[in-house]
């Protein structure tokens, strides 16, 4: 087994089944017929027909098949499916539910696609010290529930969540509706099992609240899309469950309205759970596909969401409601009951379901601005729109200034295609020059990596290349995304 120039700064970890006692690899042993022999015949895909649903992601028009797909248990199978990989100079793309929209699961032809799918126990729940441990493949949702019925709370909530994996939330530092006050997924990560390019073994942080102890080698993990190791175990830190909650839904006649609306509460100091918009296109279509009550004619929507203590709650629940008519709200809906905050709620999660009805291609943007930005950014997606002939909805979330302008296509249309590639390219651009980042929670893979150099700067850029090549010096592991 080859040692990782970082090797050193990372502590390893014994497995029932030894790296010593896994069968001998050789470059001329056969792919698949290895794989099998390690994994079983049954945890190995080859067929065109079997493969093909690991062939994309949630990212349109992008798609590829890889020479196999491989279903590891463990952490010690990862280990021998990158050191037959490194034999065989195979690339190695890592995969779980396959619901990401950057292309950052989306296969290289001849690769193998290592899908953690079936890695998904939650292996402990330690009330004692906040913290749950689940392996890469456990649903967001399931581990959600784990917590809430034991009195706690895992506040990360991709909009992907019922059928998204830790370990791809982990890979993507995704977000999720409850940013604004809970942040991301990074900030719930204390520990990590990673699998390096070479087979080794490693664990990253601990239970420990308070651990300096050498580099943050555990937050280089988080966010690197498969591209310098494989995550298969996931420490979380867990919160005690919020005593309370209220959702409120405003309408607005002007989405400038809306965008002040969210200053003025973030100014008067109160950080609500979720504060979310959709603009009239997409208050539209999701009225039409989920009848909650949206007023059709509304420019802007606002579901704003506080939860903590009762009185609390029931404080800036008031407050929140007299800011929204004070800058010009033309109604402001509170839910009565918690069935009724439930589809309150439905109306900003069902969003991109219900634009995917419209077009037979979907393409879900994801820039972030400053918030004071919004309302500017907002009016350059339309007149991008309108530039080039495009059908563009905007919805996201304004409390972290992060938008999701969803454009409408047909992907078998090769002159709109033109025009959607385009159109992405000077969203980009517009975000860039207002300050912004060109992806707040969907991730780099292929559909943004033309635009990372032109964020970061040479420097930067290249100080990203350092670590890849450092850490994976053949380039196997989810080679082209990120960068070249």
């Amino acid at each position: 087994m080859g040692t990782c120039p970082l090797s050193r700064h990372f502590r390893h970890v014994s497995y029932h089944t030894t790296l010593a006692n896994l069968p001998p690899i050789t470059a001329t042993a056969p792919l698949a017929a290895a794989l099998s022999a390690q994994l079983g015949a049954h945890r190995v895909l080859t067929a065109p027909e079997d493969i093909l649903p690991y062939g994309f992601d949630g990212t349109a028009a992008l798609k590829q098949l890889p020479t196999c797909v491989a279903f590891p248990r463990d952490a010690a199978d990862v280990s021998f499916v990158l050191r037959l990989a490194h034999a065989h100079h195979t690339p190695v793309v890592t995969r779980g539910s396959g619901t990401g929209l950057s292309g950052g699961s989306v296969p290289l032809a001849g690769s193998i696609v290592l899908c953690l799918a079936k890695l998904d126990r939650i292996l402990e729940l330690d009330a004692a010290n906040l913290t749950l441990r689940a392996e890469a493949g456990a649903i967001t949702q399931k581990i959600f529930e784990t917590a809430d019925a034991a009195g706690l709370f895992y506040p990360p909530d991709p909009g992907s969540m019922k059928i998204s994996t830790i370990g791809g939330n982990v890979a993507e530092n995704s977000g999720g509706l409850r940013g604004l006050k809970y942040g991301v997924t990074r900030d719930y990560v204390m520990g990590l099992e990673v699998v390096l390019a070479d087979g080794s073994i490693c664990w990253l942080g601990s239970k420990c609240v308070k651990d300096v102890a050498g580099y943050n080698l555990r937050d280089l993990f988080i966010g690197s899309e498969g591209t310098l190791g494989v995550v298969t175990q996931v420490l979380l830190k867990l919160l005690p469950k919020p005593a309370a909650r209220q959702t409120l839904l405003a309408t607005f006649s002007a989405m400038d309205a809306a965008a002040g609306t969210v200053s003025a509460i973030i100014a008067a100091k109160i950080i609500p759970c979720t504060l979310e918009f959709l603009d009239q296109k997409t208050l539209r279509c999701v009225e039409d596909f989920a009848r909650v009550g949206l007023p059709r004619d509304a420019a802007a929507v606002l579901l704003i969401e506080t939860d903590g203590h009762p009185a609390a709650v029931t404080d800036e629940a008031d407050a929140i409601e007299k800011l929204c008519h004070a800058h010009g709200a033309t109604s402001v809906r509170r839910a009565a009951t918690t069935a009724e905050a439930t589809q309150l709620a439905t109306a900003r999660r069902s969003a991109f379901s219900a634009l995917a009805r419209l077009r037979p291609t979907t393409i879900l943007e994801d820039v972030t601005v400053p918030r004071s930005e919004l309302a500017g950014m907002i009016r350059a997606v339309e007149a991008i729109a309108q530039k080039h002939h495009l059908n563009i909805a905007t919805f996201g979330h304004f409390g972290d200034g992060n938008l999701h302008p969803t454009i409408l296509t047909d992907e078998r249309d090769t002159a709109e295609m033109h025009r959607v590639e385009s159109a992405l390219a000077d969203i980009v651009e517009e975000t860039l020059k207002r300050g912004g980042t060109i992806t707040g929670e969907h991730g780099v893979g292929l559909a943004k990596k033309p635009f990372l150099k032109r964020q970061l700067g040479d420097n930067s850029y290249e100080l990203l290349r350092l670590v890849k090549r450092a850490l994976d010096p053949d380039g196997l592991l989810n080679p082209g995304k990120i960068f070249d």
